[in-house]
């Protein structure tokens, strides 16, 4: 079935607002469980010695390579919104499907580089 642009569009930002709901969720039984657990991977993300761009494209290549849809999403945004180019998205998924194989090649030709075109489009 064909979907317009809107239905994508909906779909990126969906996915993104599905994730935030079910951590709020999770926040409300078992507090300190998220937070920590959020407050971890905001400080794993902080730029360091390693900037947030190359981080983001890691966690990207890790997603592609672990077929996690969700993570696909939040992590191609996040390495646009750092100035990611097309040829590093696309050097992150030869990467990825280098050690993951036909599985993650195809997450990473389909989803992540819709999700990029989506996010680039968006900025412009």
């Amino acid at each position: 079935m064909e979907m317009d642009s809107e239905e994508v569009y909906n779909y990126f930002d969906q996915s993104m607002l599905d994730y935030k709901e079910g951590n709020s969720r999770l926040s409300e039984r078992i507090p300190n469980v998220t937070k920590s657990y959020n407050e971890f991977t905001q400080a794993c993300f902080k730029e360091g010695t390693i900037q947030q761009k190359e981080k983001q494209l890691m966690a990207l290549g890790i997603s592609v390579y672990a077929q996690d849809e969700y993570c696909i999403i939040y992590h191609t945004k996040g390495a646009v919104e750092h100035g990611a180019t097309e040829e590093e998205i696309m050097e992150t998924i030869a990467v990825s499907a280098a050690l993951g194989g036909g599985a993650a090649f195809s997450q990473g030709v389909t989803l992540a580089l819709d999700t990029y075109d989506h996010y680039t489009s968006v900025q412009h």
